[in-house]
């Protein structure tokens, strides 16, 4: 009986998976197995740190926030401010305070004072 030659679907699939995990180490950038489980892993692994990133940001913003006001002398909080904004009904975002408490001070001091009178 004569040798049939496969088609080129199931290739084109593996060089697909390998291109994919070229960049991985040893076995599991050359064989197809390990490749697959290491590519369902990194995927796995890239969707469940996407939320965390976003978590840790928040938190780094919420942090650099608070150290702003705190640093004014004044007794007076992140909560308070926060809660002072949205009854004053001021859209601005936690990562675009933070970048004011970075690198212009004297504007975030003047939208706590805005705030609080």
């Amino acid at each position: 009986m004569t040798r049939i030659r496969r088609g080129y679907v199931a290739r084109r699939r593996r060089t697909k998976i390998r291109l994919f995990a070229s960049t991985f180490r040893g076995t599991h950038s050359r064989l197809t197995r390990t490749t697959i489980q290491q590519k369902i892993r990194a995927l796995v692994s890239a969707h469940r740190d996407r939320g965390r990133q976003k978590r840790s940001f928040r938190r780094l913003w919420i942090t650099r926030i608070n150290a702003a006001i705190r640093d004014r002398g004044v007794s007076y909080s992140y909560s308070l401010s926060i809660n002072d904004l949205y009854k004053r009904r001021l859209l601005l975002n936690r990562k675009i305070l933070a970048q004011i408490a970075i690198s212009n001070t004297n504007c975030l001091y003047m939208i706590s004072n805005k705030i609080i009178k």
